[in-house]
């Protein structure tokens, strides 16, 4: 395995997106956070399943005639709720929050496509699906270490991988204008930023960064097409007046680093 493996996107805005591949490490720290937040829901649910089904059993034993297949019944439903809770608890997350569970949340990686796109239901089924075979004699740990991109069984039947999630972070090539931060306190008001996700934050800081090198019909024409993207993504019908391009993606990189976000 190679540390910092790193991974490039092209998006159709013709910006190349440079991730670094999340690495063992942090896979496994998320999959043990997961572990004990499901540890403790099957914990629970073994309690209230025990309590359920210690009390049916004794409602129908005087009734049936062979109480022990009703026991065999309710270990048998006992296992397979178990091992649904144990497949929706990666699909429900991943699914609703874009390819990250609380583990990898908190580990700062994310699940995306082969080229670099969200990850949907599909796909986090077929990963939690195959989850048990990746974990069978650590299967699954050894391809990671051993693939070129650090797939699974699960990545590669998906078609996933495992990056670094992009957080926020200041750059000395990056400048924003006093414009930007008026607006940008606007906004906050009047747009709802939330539905922007890293892949939109990477791909406006990616504009913002290299703007200065760009030609100024090439700089004028992707920052139009990116802040009409934008208006589309947060539903924002027009912007204020006297406000370019620029300056309101300027503004919308300062709002997606706010904590809420």
């Amino acid at each position: 395995m190679r540390f910092f493996n790193r991974i490039t996107f092209q998006t159709p805005e013709s910006v190349e997106l440079e991730f670094t591949l999340a690495g063992i490490g942090n896979r496994a720290l998320a999959l043990l956070i997961d572990y004990t937040v499901l540890t403790v829901t099957l914990l629970v649910f073994f309690l209230t399943w025990t309590v359920f089904s210690t009390q049916l059993f004794n409602f129908f034993e005087d009734l049936i005639t062979n109480a022990q297949n009703l026991g065999l019944w309710l270990i048998a439903i006992f296992f397979l709720i178990a091992f649904a809770i144990y497949i929706s608890y990666f699909v429900f997350f991943e699914t609703l929050w874009f390819g990250q569970t609380p583990g990898k949340r908190f580990a700062k990686i994310r699940v995306v496509r082969d080229d670099g796109r969200l990850i949907g239901l599909q796909q986090a089924t077929l990963r939690a699906l195959l989850r048990p075979f990746d974990e069978t004699l650590f299967i699954g740990a050894f391809l990671i270490m051993l693939g070129r991109n650090e797939k699974r069984l699960g990545d590669l039947a998906a078609g996933t991988i495992v990056i670094q999630a992009q957080t926020p972070t200041a750059s000395a090539r990056l400048t924003i204008s006093e414009e930007a931060k008026v607006l940008h306190e606007q906004l906050i008001q009047i747009a709802d930023l939330s539905p922007l996700l890293p892949d939109d934050f990477a791909i406006i800081r990616e504009y913002l960064q290299r703007r200065s090198a760009m030609s100024p019909k090439a700089r004028a024409l992707l920052a139009l097409k990116l802040a009409q993207q934008v208006q589309t993504i947060i539903s924002l019908e027009k912007l204020p007046e006297a406000v370019t391009s620029d300056i309101f993606l300027e503004a919308i990189y300062l709002g997606y680093q706010q904590p809420e976000f």
